[in-house]
């Protein structure tokens, strides 16, 4: 069983989930509003909310989690919602999809990719390479670290920015990027950024 699992796993029982909203963040809202209906794909979805919007919106959307309790929350959401034919959800490890086949037109990830480790992310990005269709648009949220971060032993979870621009490259191609800063709860604020690349 892995940290990552075992943090997250915590927080579900616990009830501190702070990604618990009932929409996704603004910069899915923009991007979901540009484009046509497709399939979407939404990594590590927790309790949905962003396969959920896609459904919504026309979309069929496919959301992954490794936590039973949140993939168990989002079904039940979907059926509460009356999306279920339109928003399906899985349990499993975003690094190993292989019950799923291609193509999709859209993957979103709100903070999923960096808790994984050097291994999981490379088996990842293979595996978004398999699903996404060419011309597909790729939207990353990431907790960003420097070098000197990532030697602390006490390190929060994250990547650099460099470290997400090589492993996508290439099979994608960067074509914005807003970096800053994510507060959570009363923790100390952490670098982030957002990255939209598109599948080539």
């Amino acid at each position: 069983m892995s940290s990552a699992y075992e943090t997250f796993l915590e927080r579900y029982e616990s009830g501190q989930i702070p990604w618990n909203h009932e929409l996704p963040p603004p910069e899915v809202l923009a991007l979901v509003a540009e484009m046509e209906p497709g399939r979407g794909l939404d990594l590590g979805c927790g309790y949905g909310r962003t396969a959920l919007y896609l459904a919504q919106k026309g979309w069929q959307a496919d959301g992954v989690d490794f936590v039973a309790q949140a993939i168990e929350e989002a079904r039940r959401r979907a059926e509460t919602a009356a999306m279920a034919d339109r928003a399906h959800f899985h349990h499993g490890s975003v690094a190993d999809l292989h019950f799923l086949t291609a193509h999709y037109d859209l993957a979103i990830d709100v903070g999923c990719m960096h808790s994984l480790t050097a291994e999981e992310q490379q088996a990842y990005r293979d595996e978004l390479l398999r699903l996404l269709a060419a011309g597909a648009v790729y939207l990353l949220f990431a907790h960003l670290q420097d070098e000197a971060e990532a030697e602390k032993e006490d390190k929060p979870r994250g990547i650099g920015e460099a470290e997400i621009t090589q492993l996508f490259t290439p099979g994608f191609v960067l074509e914005r990027a807003e970096m800053g800063w994510t507060e959570v709860e009363d923790k100390p604020p952490w670098r982030s950024g957002w990255f939209w690349f598109r599948r080539v």
